[in-house]
């Protein structure tokens, strides 16, 4: 049902990969996100909290740095065990902070220059705009076509999400001669995944329908990817999964467990995927006087 759709989408999604390394976690931990491109001219968006993620992550390597610094001169302090409580205090380190973080945009565009990351202003809106500026070409080869007439937006109807969850991209090491995390030559690998469900219900707030609920999550790292109809037009994208309690409650049930009667408690959620409508997308994009396409 939706092999073309996805084709053509697979044209104009691309990852963001990230490496982070935790305190007091394993040296380093890769993760993945999605974008998908709305024009031509290096115009993509993605999610806010992606992208808030993004730009901290000078801020978070910036500060590790000056963590370090100022605990190389207590290496031999006489009173060393203290005075390092009190700096991991002051720079909020503890045990899984985020102490480096880098990211990556795969295969976007041929250009030395990081992208202009803008979140929405709404803070309760999931979604930024990205914009990649002086590029020598694009690496994208398609982009995004929103559906125009939203009233079709509407409970029942089956979409589909497509994005990079499961990163096992392995184009990064730990370096323990400059205690840094850093990425390798190797290529990178990245496959995407797409997850198909019905919408459930359309979620208002103040302005409007903000956010489109479907019956089946959204995966992490799909945050960021296109949610699309067998057409391939694009309705909105994916942001988020929120848990439903459904009241089906076990407790203290006596069952068979491998052979053996055991009591088990069971409290079952409903796990829906979460989605920022085409019409927020949409305004969001002429806010920022960026072009885009409908059908």
């Amino acid at each position: 049902m939706y092999v073309d759709a996805i084709e053509r989408i697979k044209s104009y999604i691309r990852p963001i990969h990230s490496i982070a390394r935790f305190h007091g976690h394993a040296p380093v931990v890769p993760g993945s996100a999605t974008l998908f491109f709305v024009n031509e001219d290096g115009f993509a968006v993605t999610c806010r909290h992606v992208a808030i993620n993004i730009l901290r992550s000078a801020q978070i390597n910036a500060a590790y740095r000056r963590y370090k610094g100022m605990e190389g001169e207590l290496r031999n302090h006489p009173d060393r065990s203290r005075l390092m409580r009190d700096l991991q205090t002051k720079f909020n380190i503890q045990d899984g902070t985020i102490k480096q973080l880098h990211n990556r945009f795969i295969n976007c565009v041929d250009g030395d220059e990081p992208p202009v990351i803008t979140p929405h202003p709404n803070e309760h809106v999931d979604l930024a705009l990205v914009q990649f500026k002086n590029f020598r070409q694009r690496l994208y080869t398609g982009y995004a076509t929103f559906l125009k007439d939203t009233s079709r937006i509407k409970p029942g109807r089956t979409l589909c999400r497509i994005g990079y969850p499961f990163p096992d991209f392995t184009n990064f090491r730990y370096n323990p001669r400059v205690d840094d995390i850093e990425w390798s030559e190797e290529p990178t690998h990245y496959v995407s995944f797409p997850i198909d469900g019905i919408i459930t219900r359309l979620l208002p707030n103040k302005k409007g329908i903000v956010e489109i609920e479907m019956s089946t999550p959204g995966l992490v790292g799909q945050s960021g990817g296109p949610l699309f109809d067998a057409g391939g037009l694009v309705y909105g994208m994916q942001s988020a999964t929120d848990q439903l309690h459904l009241g089906l409650d076990i407790e203290d049930r006596e069952v068979l467990v491998k052979n053996r009667r055991s009591l088990v408690s069971n409290y079952p959620f409903l796990n829906v995927g979460i989605c920022i409508h085409a019409d927020q997308i949409k305004a969001f994009l002429r806010d920022n006087g960026v072009k885009f396409y409908e059908a």
